[in-house]
């Protein structure tokens, strides 16, 4: 298969929104479509999950009353999220859920057809599910038999270095051809980005080291980015990297700390005494960091940080109990918690003999890697988990440049708080949203190819400095810019990010090594700059501590969103929630003549 010079759309990406986006334009008839990607096996979808990976949807089982519009107003409830994606989000969730049904992902189902729920972070119903730990890979195996069944052809190893933007209008695709180190142009109606969050900024970070995000194409095309400054932080594992939530919490293992002479402690008990268990259990159901929970589970994550920083490592350790359930047994738990243990038949053993009567599933997947929790220590560290802002869309995934769509993770969708799972249930709903309107216009036809061309050479003898910068970022960016952040060294830390990026802008020489450079410093000069904004008119509040003060009670949904255009940022309103028409036979009528 040939990768021709000109297609109506190109969709940049091969996780679940990628493939869903290809699939969906197919099925509504626009065909002249293809998909590039730098690494088919590649990214969050196909290889991430937790101990239960969870997607949101509305209520579809039991007796508890739920509603399209109920569910959009948890969505816009979080804060700092637009009205109009909230209620799409919310309304398309059925219809995208059943459609991965069909496709034959397998959530589980009672006899009479009802689709078992849960309820998660920040849920008010039991609107989740899933398919066990590898949820989003299930999807993308899914997505990606329909795609090839379609014939849609999938370039593999062509990574995305440009997109050619006139007129504020998507004009075509720059990718790299990695078998022979050319550059290809392609000429394209749209473009729908589906490309993931943001690894590359991060030094701990649980996204698989195979993903690099492409942020860097979207902001240098001029398209604006909302809510940088807010993301998911928390405990995970870092040789494997994988979120341990859940049951890897709720079973209690002993957090430990070891410096450099091999003595250990255990930090939380030292720290926290009898509460700890308690703590240690909810941060099983309060995985990510808040900055609402300081007297509470977000405790544990302050503690692992302050161990880290301080030049020790930091491990969960299955093989024996925590100090104070070897001293008070069970009665140091909360009642809670002791309840839960209790009717899980779990009130027995050690760490990892409860995890395997809990989840036995939790401890294969490490098998599976070649770790045993019953023998070997997890290292972990606070790692950034998710973006929850991203290029900035509207009701139809559209960015501020013209036929440029995002889909996905890079999409910014949400916003300081969202339930756990709903990023699942938005990756199929932004690429379907994108597609429709992308169907909708009367212009099918092919553009002409583009005279348009990038220098391509071999790293050289500068990569290894290349790579250096991006780590010593990197690691600022993880002491300083996660959910501690310090405002006086994010300034200092972004001034260096702006030289960098012009010493790179003064050298027309063009590599891959330079590309990733490019890309991450200008994702990370994008966060920095929101993260500043946000930090000196709003201060703390969801996933960031900002100079360590506590957050004030302020127990309203924020209206108010982070919109940055090239580096700087600004707090604007978001939008409300809309009233759209819902009187059947006007609706009909509309459709009527859509026909």
């Amino acid at each position: 298969m040939e990768l021709k010079h000109s297609y109506h759309t190109l969709i940049i990406g091969t996780g679940c929104a990628g493939y869903h986006a290809a699939e969906r334009l197919w099925l509504l008839g626009v065909r002249d479509i293809a998909i590039l990607t730098e690494g088919v096996n590649c990214g969050t979808s196909r290889n991430t999950g937790s101990d239960k990976q969870t997607y949101y949807k509305l209520s579809l089982c039991g007796g508890e009353g739920d509603s399209v519009r109920e569910m959009a107003r948890t969505l816009y409830d979080g804060g700092a999220v637009m009205g109009e994606t909230a209620l799409c989000e919310a309304a398309y969730s059925t219809r995208c859920f059943m459609h991965l049904v069909e496709l034959g992902v397998p959530f589980p189902t009672n006899e009479y057809g009802e689709y078992a729920g849960y309820k998660t972070d920040h849920d008010p119903r039991s609107r989740a599910t899933s398919c066990g730990p590898l949820t989003s890979k299930y999807m993308t195996e899914a997505l990606e038999k329909s795609v090839s069944d379609k014939g849609i052809p999938v370039f593999d190893g062509y990574p995305a270095v440009k997109l050619v933007v006139e007129d504020n209008r998507i004009r075509g695709v720059v990718a790299l051809e990695t078998q022979t180190g050319k550059s290809v142009t392609v000429a394209c109606r749209n473009a729908i980005l589906c490309t993931g969050g943001a690894p590359c900024v991060y030094a701990h970070t649980v996204y698989p080291d195979s993903q690099m995000g492409s942020f860097g194409l979207a902001i240098d095309a001029g398209a604006a980015t909302v809510n940088m400054d807010q993301w998911q932080y928390g405990i995970a594992s870092v040789g494997f990297k994988w979120n341990l939530s859940g049951s890897y919490q709720q079973v209690l293992p002993r957090y430990l700390s070891v410096d450099a002479e091999g003595v250990e402690r255990e930090f939380l008990y030292d720290a926290l005494g009898n509460e700890s268990l308690g703590l240690t259990f909810l941060k099983g159901y309060e995985w990510p960091f808040d900055t609402r929970k300081l007297d509470g589970s977000s405790q544990v994550d302050l503690l692992v940080a302050a161990e880290i920083a301080k030049g020790r490592r930091v491990y969960l350790d299955f093989t024996k109990n925590p100090r104070v359930w070897e001293e008070a047994t069970f009665f140091a738990l909360p009642p809670e918690a002791y309840w839960y243990l209790q009717n899980a038949d779990c009130l027995f053993g050690t760490p990892i003999r409860r995890l395997k009567k809990l989840n036995p599933k939790a401890v294969e997947l490490y098998a599976s890697h070649g770790i045993d929790l019953s023998r070997d220590r997890l290292e972990i560290a606070v790692c950034a988990q998710h973006i929850n802002g991203g290029v900035a869309v509207d009701e139809n995934w559209e960015s501020t440049v013209r036929g440029l769509y995002a889909a996905g993770e890079c999409a910014g969708t949400f916003g300081v708080y969202r339930p756990g799972g709903s990023a699942l249930n938005a990756t199929q709903v932004g690429s379907l949203r994108a597609a429709e309107h992308i169907a909708s216009q009367e212009d099918r036809s092919l553009p002409e190819p583009l005279d348009f061309t990038v220098t391509v050479t071999s790293g050289g003898t500068d990569a290894d400095q290349l790579r250096t910068v991006g780590d010593e970022i990197r690691h600022e960016m993880s002491l300083f810019a996660a959910f501690d952040r310090d405002t006086e060294r994010m300034k200092d830390l972004l001034a260096r990010v702006r030289g960098y990026l012009e010493e790179l802008d003064e050298d027309t020489v063009f590599s891959h090594e330079r590309f990733t450079l490019w890309n991450q410093l200008l994702t990370t000069r994008e966060i920095l700059s929101a993260m500043i904004c946000s930090a000196e008119e709003v201060g703390s509040h969801g996933s960031a501590l900002v100079d360590r003060h506590a957050p004030e009670e302020n127990p309203a949904p924020r209206r108010t969103r982070t919109v940055t255009l090239q580096g700087v940022s600004e707090i604007r309103p978001v939008s409300p929630m809309p009233d759209p028409e819902l009187w059947f036979e006007t609706l009909l009528a509309r459709t009527k003549k859509e026909e």
